[in-house]
C-alpha cells in the first residue's frame, strides 16, 4: 500500500470542546490510517509527497442520506409535488432499472461526490450487491441499506428483508463498508413490518435508516390511519434507537421532538431536496437545543439534482438565519460539525470524520487559489459559505487517492457515461443537453 506525506498543509482539527482550529502541518499516511501529524518517524519513507502551499487539508464530507443510483434520475422530475414526484414520476421509472444500471449510476454518483470531497456515504436503495461492488471497484466508503416496503403478512415485504439478510451476509467483510435496514417510510411499511424489521435491525446488531415526516401529507394520512404522528407510531413499533437514522424530519412538533431526543434517534437534514419539493424547513435549532444529533444528506439527485454536500452545507448554515431571524441559529461551525463529528457519531463509524492520528485517512485537499475564496480571511468559514465544492484538488478514502485535478484512477469515467446514457435510452429518458 502506498504511504503519502502531506508536507506543511493547512490543517483543519477539531478541538476538545468540538469547534476546529487551523494550523500548517505535516502529516503522514501510512496502511489507510493518518500515522503521523507533525512528529513524523524518521523512517517514514512516503512513496507521495504532496506540497500543501495554498491547499487546505479537511476530513473528507461525510453524507448521511441518499439514494446513490438515482443518479440516473437527475433532471427528470423536477417542479412537481412530493406526491406527483414520487408515486407518478421516480417510482415507475425506478421499476425499470435492473442490478448493472445501479452499478453504473452509483459509479457516476460516486464521480459526483468525490469530486466534491465526499468520502463516506449512507444509501438506501435495491440490488444492494451491485452497489456494493461499485462502490468497492472504486475503494470508497458507504454505509448500505436495502429499502423495505411492505406489510407483516404481505410476501412481498418479507422477500425485501430477506433478500437484505442475505445481502447483508454476503457483503459484511468487504472493505469500507457497513450496514443497516432500511425501512422506507411509515407510509410505505404497516405497524406490524416496522416491528418485524426493528426485531430483525437488533437480531443482526445493525442500525435503522428511515424518512420520517417528510411531507405535510405523509403527517396527515399517517394521524389519520393509526391515530398517532409518525414518530409516535414509529417509537411504538421499536424502529427509533440510537442507532436510528430518521431522515428529513420537516414537519414536527414538540412532542415529536421529544420523542426523537427520548429516543436517541438521529436526524439527517436534506435542506435543498426539502426546499425543492416544496416540503418546508426542518427545526434544526429546535432539535438541537433539545439534545438530537443532526447530520447533514444530500437525499438523491432525484430530488438534490446533485449529491455535492457543500451545496447543501451551504443551505443549512443560511437557511436556519432566515427562517429565525438568529444569525447564529446554525453556525458555520455547527455545520462542519453535521458532515464530520455529528455524522461519524451516528453512523457508528468512530474512526473517520477527524484528521487525528490513527483516524481513517478519509481526506479531501482544497485548493484556495480559486476566486471565489480569496482573500481567505476564515478559511472555516468559507468553507460553509464561499466553496462549491469544485475547488476540491484531491479526494482520498482509507490512504487510496480516488480523485485528482480532474482524474478518477480507479474508475472509468468514460464507460461510465456511456452506461448511464444507454440506460437512458432503453428507459425513455432524453438528454436535454
Amino acid at each position: 500500500m502506498s504511504t503519502v506525506l502531506f508536507e506543511n498543509t493547512l490543517s483543519v482539527f477539531e478541538t476538545p470542546e468540538g469547534g476546529f482550529a487551523l494550523k500548517p502541518a505535516t502529516i503522514a499516511i501510512a496502511n489507510g490510517l493518518i500515522a503521523a501529524i507533525d512528529n513524523i518517524p524518521t523512517d517514514f519513507t512516503p512513496t507521495r509527497r504532496i506540497n500543501g502551499a495554498g491547499k487546505l487539508l479537511i476530513p473528507g464530507l461525510i453524507n448521511s442520506h441518499t439514494h446513490i443510483p438515482m443518479t440516473i434520475l437527475r433532471n427528470t422530475a423536477d417542479d412537481l409535488t412530493f406526491h406527483d414526484w414520487l408515486f407518478g414520476r421516480i417510482l415507475p421509472l425506478e421499476e425499470q432499472l435492473n442490478p448493472e444500471d445501479c452499478y453504473w449510476s452509483t459509479q457516476l454518483g460516486l464521480m459526483e461526490m468525490l469530486r466534491t470531497g465526499t468520502t463516506c456515504f449512507l444509501d438506501m436503495y435495491f440490488h444492494m450487491d451491485h452497489i456494493a461492488n461499485a462502490i468497492c471497484d472504486a475503494g470508497a466508503r458507504a454505509i448500505l441499506s436495502r429499502g423495505l416496503m411492505g406489510g407483516a403478512d404481505d410476501a412481498a415485504g418479507e422477500q425485501r428483508l430477506r433478500e437484505a439478510t442475505e445481502e447483508i451476509a454476503r457483503c459484511q467483510n468487504r472493505p469500507n463498508l457497513t450496514f443497516m435496514l432500511a425501512p422506507h417510510a411509515p407510509y410505505t411499511c404497516d405497524p406490524g413490518y416496522q416491528r418485524e424489521v426493528a426485531q430483525t435491525a437488533k437480531q443482526l446488531n445493525v442500525g435503522i435508516h428511515t424518512h420520517i415526516s417528510e411531507s405535510r401529507r405523509e403527517v396527515e394520512d399517517i394521524l389519520a390511519q393509526y391515530g398517532k404522528r409518525p414518530p409516535a407510531l414509529l417509537e411504538e413499533t421499536g424502529l427509533l434507537t440510537p442507532r436510528t437514522i430518521a431522515a428529513h424530519c420537516v414537519h414536527l412538533n414538540e412532542a415529536d421532538i421529544q420523542i426523537l431526543a427520548r429516543t436517541g434517534t438521529h436526524v439527517a437534514h436534506n435542506p435543498v431536496s426539502n426546499l425543492k419539493l416544496a416540503n418546508g424547513v426542518a427545526p434544526i435549532p429546535a432539535l438541537r437545543a433539545a439534545g438530537v444529533n443532526v447530520t447533514l444528506g444530500t437525499d438523491g439527485a432525484a430530488s438534490n439534482n446533485t449529491l455535492n454536500l457543500f451545496k447543501d452545507l451551504s443551505l443549512a448554515t443560511v437557511v436556519h438565519k432566515g427562517t429565525s431571524g438568529d444569525p447564529q441559529a446554525i453556525t458555520a461551525t455547527e455545520g462542519l460539525q453535521m458532515v464530520w463529528s455529528n455524522a461519524a457519531h451516528a453512523l457508528n463509524l468512530p474512526n473517520i470524520g477527524k484528521l487525528a492520528e490513527g483516524y481513517a485517512a478519509d481526506l479531501a485537499l482544497i485548493d484556495l487559489s480559486h476566486p471565489n475564496l480569496q482573500p481567505t480571511n476564515d478559511p472555516l468559514t468559507a468553507l460553509a459559505y464561499s466553496t462549491s465544492g469544485h475547488e476540491v484538488e484531491l479526494t482520498m478514502v482509507a490512504g487510496k487517492i480516488l480523485y485528482e485535478n480532474g482524474a478518477f484512477p480507479t474508475i472509468d469515467a468514460d464507460r461510465v457515461r456511456r452506461e448511464v446514457e444507454a440506460t437512458c435510452r432503453r428507459i425513455g429518458l432524453r438528454d436535454k443537453t
